[in-house]
């Protein structure tokens, strides 16, 4: 098989794995918008497979709603409370999350208005964002991404949960392709901030073992998808 051929070959894989995900999301029938997070580490390609759904839903004739965790960063000086380097900041001080499930995900749940915002801080000007709310339909899909979005304060929100799962190698690879200035080397001191808060991630929240889909993304073209029998999600009630 040449060089063509298997490129050809690997890109189906990935338009089937697409498609098995988004069958198993539209299968879902619930009498409020279905939330869906998109959960990984830095760099796993969290955001592209997100962007990648949401057509494949489209083409069902279901409506998407698109957002992301980092609509909903803490001011910088909140962020660094810890100092800039420190892995604890990075895991517990990153976002706001009462705004990210009061101004989200609490008026998609039942009994919420529908009325809902994507983004209430710009961690770029490090400011609010003066965004008006929108109006969900109950039939519509929200497809989140993020990092930490496992975690016991948001686990509850969620009907159904990806792990898009790559080692730390291609994480900080990753990582570095999207920021020049950022080292590729994982044992780099300016990516342990996000190396050790991603490790206190896994450690106090086990999210692979969380997760309804484990997407296996080291390659791309070709990746693997693992559905946990029955995810053990603890409940912050």
């Amino acid at each position: 098989m040449d060089g063509l051929r298997v490129a050809e070959v690997r890109q189906v894989n990935r338009l089937i794995a697409l498609g098995q995900i988004s069958k198993r999301i539209v299968e879902i029938r619930l009498p409020h918008p279905v939330c869906v997070a998109i959960d990984g580490r830095d760099g796993a390609g969290k955001t592209f497979l997100a962007d990648e759904l949401v057509p494949l839903l489209e083409s069902m004739g279901r409506v998407v709603i698109r957002a992301s965790i980092d609509g909903f960063h803490n001011p910088r000086a909140l962020r660094y409370v810890r100092g800039r380097s420190s892995p604890e900041g990075y895991f517990r001080d990153s976002f706001n999350y009462e705004a990210f499930k009061n101004m989200l995900l609490l008026p998609l749940r039942p009994g919420g208005s529908r009325k809902y915002r994507t983004s209430v801080f710009d961690y770029r000007t490090d400011s609010a964002v003066d965004s008006q709310p929108k109006q969900a339909t109950d039939d519509s899909i929200v497809i989140v991404d993020g990092i930490f979005l496992l975690r016991p304060e948001l686990i509850r929100y969620w009907d159904f949960t990806v792990f898009v799962d790559v080692t730390l190698e291609v994480s900080i690879a990753g990582c570095a392709l999207r920021d020049p200035l950022s080292s590729a080397d994982p044992t780099a001191e300016s990516n342990q901030r996000y190396v050790k808060g991603q490790a206190l991630y896994f450690t106090e929240c086990n999210p692979r073992r969380l997760a309804d889909i484990i997407f296996n993304n080291d390659d791309f073209l070709n990746p693997s998808i693992h559905a946990n029998q029955k995810s053990q999600r603890s409940v912050d009630e």
